[in-house]
This record gives structure tokens, C-alpha cells and sequence, in this order.
């Protein structure tokens, strides 16, 4: 079969190896859309693992099915979800699925950017959903990143009425938009440097966008009824980003760091005024499968419009563009691959 083969973000081919075989509790799956995440292009993460088969936002059909398995047939259309917890580690019982050691070490074999893929028995016995037949292959890569999104927003506590400020409109950034939006907030503020992101955070319901170089705490008060904002989603690695949310949160507010920052990097926090006026500072990590299954039936119910961000439809020859289209972070939002072209 088929597969783009990561090297470097400038390097991606396109190679033969040999189709998965699959055993007892597997699933052979016909990979027919498979997105590329901002977490693909992250250079330093991926590079150390390389030469490998990248892709985890995976759509598709059972091509087989292995013995004992009885939930899903041949023919299924299904979205695959690489990561799966134990459900039954001190972590998961707590409600922590995404720091479950499990979770952490699954993954299917070899990658989305591939014309197949073997699922693990693990994977299959709690990590595939059929996908509705409203529900198409291209909205069906959405549920990975929409169900990180799920996820961050509701340890976050987002309520309706709240003010929320996502720093950073790339993809991750205009999926927290278009979900607080739906969640009711009660204004949606988003920055980004690129005038093409900020043309898609406001097309994707944020009430007001700011050029990230600005004064944003600042500005923001000059929106916002003299307030900062009650929940703040870091969506951009620069440093900047991360320095400016701790300007612009409003007292008993919620920082949170969504996306990661170079190695190394370390930030100082005001403890002081952070511990006088209550201000949480957190973190969040990838999805659980409850999660999963929130982002499909926003999907479903057309609550969050993921078809109308894909820009860029291609074919498994075209990942290594893909690639480049992603890391350069202008002129595309959603890219997704298509193994069968």
C-alpha cells in the first residue's frame, strides 16, 4: 500500500510498504480522509520519532474485520480515534483519561497518511464510532480536534454569558470559537497576526478580532464593558501569546494553555495577584471518548460548522504540500488528505 512517510515537515514522501495484517479483535480500515493537526507540523515533537507514518484524524471503511469481533461488519463506516484510556487506572476513575498511561502508549498502525490502517483490539473494543449516515467523511475527521476542544472547554467550566478570548485563530483557535459560540457565550473575542485567520475567527462567530500585536488587554476592556475576559484559551505556541493571557483575564477568570511552546520555555506567573484576585491557570490535553462522542453529535447537529473550514482537499501524493500549507499557518485552515485519490 501506499503512505506519505514523515521525515521533516519539508520532507514528507510518498512510499510502499506492506498492507497491515490483522489478528484476532482487529479492524482493517480503508483510510479515506485523514486531517493534518497543528501537532502534525510541530517539528521538535515529531522529528525524534522519524522516519514514521503520521495522521490521527482518520475517517474510513472496515475492509475486515478479525475473529471475535462483533460490533462492527465489513462496509462500517467509522471515525478511529488513535489514543485510548484503560478506564480503569486511578487517572481514569478520577475523570483524567488523557494523563491515563494507556492513552498515552496506543495508537493505530501505521498512521492516517496511509491507504490502510490495522486497529488494535484495545483501539476497536473502545475507540471506534460509526459514523451517521448525516454525518460525512470529511466532517468525520473533526471529531479528534473538536473532541480536544470538548474537552478543554468543559474543565474549563465555559458558561453561557461568559466573555471568552481565544489568542491564536488557527485551526484549534477557530474550533474554541465556533464551540463557545455555540455554547452560548456571551462574547467572543479572538486575535491572530494573519489577516486571513482573522477574517475566519470573525466568519466563525467571534463578535471581535484583534491583531495579536495590539494592546490586547487593553482593547479588550474597550469591548468589553471595561471587563477583561472570564476565560482565556492559549492557542498559539509564541511566547507572546502566552505573556498576553496573563494580562487578560478578569478576576475569578480561567487561563487556559491549550497549545504547547517550544522546549524549555518557561513562564513567570504573578502568584501574588493571581492568588489575591482567584485566578485558575490550567492546562488540557487531547480528548476522552466521552469527549469524542459530545464533538460527533455537535457535528451531527450541525452545531459547529467544521465542513465550511476545510480549504484544502488532497491527494496522498500532495501530504508533503500539505505539510507545508499547515506549518506556514496562512492561507489554510483545514487540510485534508485523501489516501484513495
Amino acid at each position: 500500500m501506499r503512505v506519505a512517510m514523515y521525515y521533516n515537515n519539508q520532507d514528507v514522501r510518498l512510499e510502499e510498504m506492506p498492507t497491515p495484517r490483522i489478528g484476532p479483535g482487529e479492524l482493517l480500515v480503508q483510510v479515506i480522509a485523514s486531517g493534518i493537526c497543528g501537532s502534525d507540523v510541530m517539528e521538535w515533537y515529531r522529528i525524534k520519532k522519524a522516519p514514521r507514518v503520521l495522521g490521527h484524524e482518520i475517517t474510513g471503511v472496515i475492509a475486515e474485520a478479525g475473529e471475535g469481533v462483533s460490533r462492527y461488519k465489513v462496509g462500517d463506516r467509522v471515525f478511529v480515534s488513535h489514543h485510548v484510556p484503560c478506564n480503569t487506572c486511578r487517572y481514569c476513575l478520577s475523570g483524567q483519561h488523557t494523563v491515563c498511561e494507556t492513552l498515552h502508549t496506543t495508537n493505530y498502525d501505521p498512521g492516517g497518511f496511509a491507504e490502510f490502517l490495522r486497529v488494535p483490539a484495545i483501539n476497536v473494543d473502545r475507540g471506534v464510532w460509526v459514523l451517521p449516515v448525516d454525518v460525512s467523511f470529511e466532517e468525520g475527521v473533526f471529531i479528534e480536534p473538536l473532541g480536544c476542544v470538548v474537552r478543554a472547554q468543559r474543565v474549563a467550566r465555559v458558561q453561557p454569558g461568559q466573555t471568552v478570548l481565544v489568542l491564536g485563530s488557527g485551526m484549534s483557535g477557530l474550533l474554541h470559537i465556533a464551540l463557545a459560540r455555540a455554547l452560548g457565550a456571551g462574547r467572543v473575542v479572538a486575535t491572530d497576526v494573519h489577516p486571513y485567520r482573522t477574517e475566519a475567527a470573525r466568519r466563525f462567530g467571534a463578535d471581535v478580532v484583534l491583531h495579536a500585536t495590539e494592546d490586547v488587554p487593553a482593547r479588550l476592556r474597550e469591548v468589553n464593558d471595561g471587563r477583561l475576559a472570564d476565560v482565556v484559551f492559549v492557542c498559539a505556541g509564541a511566547m507572546s501569546a502566552f505573556q498576553q493571557s496573563l494580562r487578560s483575564v478578569e478576576r475569578g477568570g480561567t487561563i487556559q494553555f491549550f497549545a504547547p511552546t517550544p522546549p524549555g520555555a518557561e513562564l513567570p506567573i504573578p502568584v501574588n495577584d493571581f492568588w489575591r484576585n482567584s485566578i485558575t491557570v490550567m492546562t488540557s490535553y487531547g480528548a476522552a471518548p466521552y469527549d469524542l462522542t459530545v464533538a460527533l453529535d455537535l457535528i451531527r447537529a450541525r452545531r459547529v460548522p467544521v465542513a465550511e473550514m476545510i480549504t484544502h482537499r488532497l491527494g496522498l501524493a500532495e501530504t508533503g504540500l500539505g505539510f507545508r500549507l499547515v506549518a506556514e499557518a496562512k492561507e489554510s485552515i483545514k487540510v485534508i488528505i485523501e489516501p484513495q485519490r
